[in-house]
């Protein structure tokens, strides 16, 4: 990337996290092709995009006339081949080892040599992953906050090959996208769910010892810690599949107890409870019209 001209991104992933990579990326200024695999699902993300852009706009968080400059600068892609376009693929799909390697393979071919990779994965070793590519010192983690439109923090993580020319344009594309940017080690959770998920899993196992309800566990935190969100409404705000897995993750890598999934979890896991995207996970939310 040069200073010269804006990078063109290329974002792989339009559910929750990767819509509002893309959403606070044309915000900043930045074109961005949002891709996916499922049919029709980044066509739903843009338009999901577009409301909350008028939404903004129309309480006054916007200027007059800026969701619709923002929005011509988003649009969706045909498929991974449109990557070799792009300055910047960020990679936001499902936090499953040997697809997100299959992607990285597949993208390591399509694009041109010069091109950055990072990869939003919230757990698992950047290493491990950038060794998919040719290209592991131009590979980076890019771990985004949700909702990444208003959650500052984004984690950078270093894997053992990155170059300091790749940490540096990313830090800069984080700044320019509004984040503050913070250095993490290539350990597995990286700093945020290394500290959140032993809390997350206490949470769960309070609420499975009946040490209190769902409802009392989150008014501690919330009324007792001042945390906007109690444990398990945030849990099921990330989602609970979601949370499983990085457990998965941390627990593969560190062997530690405190990252062991919760037997709760799994089993609301496993019943296809999720969360707020499925409607009912450790509370019961009520579905969209």
């Amino acid at each position: 990337m040069t200073e010269a001209r804006l990078p063109a991104l290329f974002v792989a992933g339009a559910g929750l996290m990767g819509s509002g990579i893309a959403q606070t990326a044309i915000q900043s200024g930045l074109d961005v092709q949002l891709c996916d695999a499922r049919p029709g699902a980044a066509s739903s993300a843009l338009d999901q995009v577009w409301r909350r852009l008028e939404r903004a706009e129309e309480r006054g968080t916007l200027g007059v006339g800026e969701a619709a400059r923002a929005r011509s600068r988003l649009h969706v892609a045909e498929g991974p081949g449109d990557a070799s376009t792009s300055d910047v693929v960020i990679e936001a799909i499902t936090e499953e080892l040997e697809t997100k390697l299959g992607f990285w393979r597949e993208l390591d071919r399509l694009c041109p040599e010069a091109t950055l990779f990072a990869s939003n994965t919230s757990s698992i070793p950047i290493t491990r992953l950038a060794a998919a590519t040719e290209r592991p010192d131009r590979f980076i983690g890019m771990h985004f906050y949700s909702p990444v439109p208003l959650m500052k923090l984004v984690e950078l993580v270093r894997g053992v090959l990155t170059s300091e020319q790749t940490f540096d344009s990313i830090e800069a594309l984080a700044r320019r996208m509004g984040k503050t940017p913070v250095n993490s080690a290539d350990s597995p959770g990286f700093i945020g769910n290394r500290i959140l998920i032993p809390y997350l899993n206490e949470a769960i196992l309070a609420l499975q010892e009946g040490i209190g309800t769902a409802a009392d566990i989150d008014s501690v935190a919330k009324l007792g810690f001042l945390h906007p969100m109690g444990p398990l409404e945030l849990a099921d705000f990330i989602g609970l599949d979601v949370i499983l897995g990085i457990c998965r993750v941390m627990y593969q890598g560190l062997h530690d107890p405190r990252y062991a999934p919760n037997p709760l979890l799994e089993r609301l896991v496993e019943a296809g409870q999720l969360g707020r995207k499925s409607g009912r996970g450790f509370h019961s939310y009520p579905r969209a019209d």
